[in-house]
């Protein structure tokens, strides 16, 4: 709860900042920004009580908020598409208020003016699953933590599961010795990375339920699911989760092997550096090069599909070069992700951060740039210094190639130089005291302060 408060203050700071259109008079009364400033703080409460009690069931501060996010996500969003889809079977138009009512989304829908007129009942019904909802959380949480904190030695089901599992995950003593000598053969980092010989797999296993979603997809619309807005979101979801798939996987080793210790014994090795980073590609093709494969060869029949249904002509050009150069972007993130994820690894605090750190500089800075560009653009428009015709999409086209590309070049090669040259230094920083952040930025220049001598420094001065 302590740990709560700091996102409860913020949320808290930001409602009065919702409340300058109702001062502005732009037609927001001040019922509707009651309302909208209530959701927002039950969703607070909301996604803070699931935290809370996934964390008590969880020793893994990364599981637990997978978990929390994956809850989410489930009562936000999928509850309500499963809603839909059993409405479509049913061949409805309404939702059963059992599906979205759980949704703090259909709270925040509710909330506005219209909504709320037609369906106020729906409103408060929505408000108060939501609110009954985080106090089971609550109260689940109550119940688990004293009883679920402290270590317990494992019976004889326990055991009995945890021996399967990891049987399953690693194989039995004959499969990871034959495992182990032919990974050791071509890497010994490769071995320590890759001996969980069901990742392969997984990735197969998400691009066969994607699949089997699509497949479904066509199976119930037939020719209506064959179009090129079909074959674009369902390319856009695939590379997102690629991406995502593949950072959490090129930071995860360093920053756990860090974390452990494991990675200091490894630089005491006669290992060299470019052994480990060729350990960690070699374990990311083997786990990930098949299905990218199998991404861009569906890709390639989407486009060839969706250029020959097009007009011929510019409209053709259109799509030949969108998904020429999605492909290509997604090639090109992939490693940028590499390096800039395991530089993230043995930087970050966890692995978490790191994770966060690794896609946010590939993925979402050059939408940034993007979002700048257009804003100045529509600053000239609004200034009177129009254009004589408006930007064609292949300005809009090429700034969004431009800017991913460059960013992909400028973080993949800022991140190559630094593990190349700060490796080890890089990997000893966990033993060392950090410093504050004002002594970072300006501890260079103590010796040049006037009238102080270098030796004669005092901070307390």
């Amino acid at each position: 709860m302590a740990g709560s408060l700091n996102a409860f203050y913020s949320v808290v700071a930001v409602l009065p900042m919702m409340a300058i259109p109702v001062l502005m008079g732009g037609g927001i009364t001040l019922a509707e920004f009651s309302r909208m400033a209530l959701v927002t703080v039950d969703a607070l409460f909301f996604s803070l009580s699931i935290g809370i009690c996934v964390s008590s069931m969880c020793r893994s501060a990364q599981k637990a908020a997978a978990l929390t996010w994956l809850l989410i996500v489930f009562f936000t969003a999928v509850l309500p598409a499963g809603g839909a889809v059993v409405a479509a079977l049913a061949k409805t138009r309404v939702v059963n208020l059992l599906f979205l009512a759980p949704s703090v989304g259909f709270s925040y829908y509710l909330a506005l003016e219209g909504p709320y007129q037609s369906s106020k009942a729906g409103f408060w019904f929505s408000l108060a699953m939501v609110q009954g909802a985080s106090w089971l959380c609550l109260v689940l949480a109550c119940l688990i933590a004293p009883r679920s904190w402290q270590d317990r030695p494992p019976g004889d089901n326990p055991r009995h599961w945890r021996e399967r599992w990891q049987t399953w995950t690693y194989g039995d003593g004959v499969e990871r010795n034959a495992l182990r000598r032919r990974l050791v053969a071509l890497s010994p980092i490769l071995w320590l990375i890759a001996r969980i010989r069901s990742k392969p797999a997984m990735a197969w296993l998400g691009l066969g339920l994607v699949a089997c979603a699509w497949a479904t997809g066509w199976w119930k619309f037939r020719r209506e699911w064959l179009y090129e807005g079909v074959y674009l979101s369902t390319a856009v979801f695939v590379n997102l989760g690629l991406r995502y798939w593949f950072g959490s996987e090129a930071t995860r080793a360093l920053a756990e092997n860090r974390k452990t210790g494991a990675l200091e014994l490894l630089l005491s090795t006669p290992l060299q550096i470019e052994d480990i980073f060729r350990g960690q590609w070699l374990a990311l093709k083997r786990q990930f090069l098949g299905p990218l494969i199998a991404v861009l060869m569906v890709e390639c029949l989407f486009m060839l599909t969706t250029v020959r249904e097009a007009v011929p002509g510019e409209e053709r050009v259109f799509w030949l070069a969108l998904w020429t150069g999605g492909m290509l972007m997604l090639v090109a993130d992939l490693v940028a992700l590499y390096w800039v994820g395991m530089w993230q690894g043995l930087t970050a605090k966890n692995s978490l951060r790191a994770v966060g750190g690794s896609l946010a500089r590939v993925l979402i800075v050059p939408w940034i740039g993007y979002g700048l560009v257009l804003l100045i653009l529509i600053l000239v428009e609004i200034g009177g210094r129009s254009y004589r015709s408006s930007p064609s999409w292949k300005f809009f086209l090429g700034l969004w190639f431009g800017l991913g590309m460059t960013v992909d070049f400028a973080f993949g090669a800022w991140a190559r130089q630094k593990l190349l040259t700060e490796f080890r230094l890089a990997a000893q920083q966990q033993y060392g005291a950090k410093r504050e952040f004002w002594r970072q930025w300006f501890g260079s220049l103590k010796p040049h302060l006037s009238g102080i001598a270098p030796g004669n420094w005092d901070p307390g001065a």
